[in-house]
């Protein structure tokens, strides 16, 4: 790999670290929550539950997010009706399940987790799954407008997506007792 391109990869990391950096400590809890689990690198109930309804969530989580992997290999390569329809329903149903929690109070932050539990193949189809489960009833009126609000005309209306895949991967970080070390 060329010095330029490593740069250039570095910036994004960066970038992305910024972006994370903006997002409410909740939130940010949430999507490392939702990575962890979307990926199924540790016992999620064991590091994340704090009590028995953060548990019962994260069961509820760990089963919706059980579509992910069938979603990832459902994005189209094109923009084909025909082939969207069943990744579409299944990204409505799991970003539904996300913004009820009320974790995810913006567009920036569905688009970050999603990203990367999806890729950048997903790029083109967040806007729309995130409209969508939007305007659900299952949310409250005032909650539909504040989520819907946070997408900007840009997202909205892009011309064509980055195919970059994303680089910077939150993750659980331990405490450090700073006396004992």
């Amino acid at each position: 790999m060329g010095e330029q391109a490593k740069r250039g990869m570095g910036a994004a990391a960066l970038a992305e670290m910024q972006e994370f950096a903006t997002f409410e400590k909740g939130t940010q809890r949430y999507i490392r929550r939702s990575l962890d689990i979307g990926f199924r690198h540790r016992d999620a109930l064991r590091l994340w539950a704090r009590d028995p309804e953060e548990a019962a969530a994260i069961r509820g989580q760990v089963c919706i997010y059980a579509r992910l992997e069938a979603i990832r290999k459902a994005i189209p390569d094109d923009n084909g009706f025909e082939r969207a329809e069943p990744m579409m329903a299944a990204l409505i149903s799991v970003t539904a399940f996300d913004l009820v929690s009320g974790r995810l109070p913006s567009f920036a932050a569905y688009r970050f987790l999603y990203e990367r539990l999806l890729g950048a193949a997903a790029r083109p189809w967040l806007p729309s799954a995130f409209c969508a489960a939007s305007t659900l009833p299952h949310l409250h009126p005032d909650d539909r407008r504040t989520l819907l609000q946070t997408i900007g005309e840009g997202a909205a209306t892009a011309p064509g997506w980055s195919i970059r895949e994303p680089t910077f991967f939150p993750q659980w970080v331990d405490k450090v007792d700073l006396i004992a070390a």
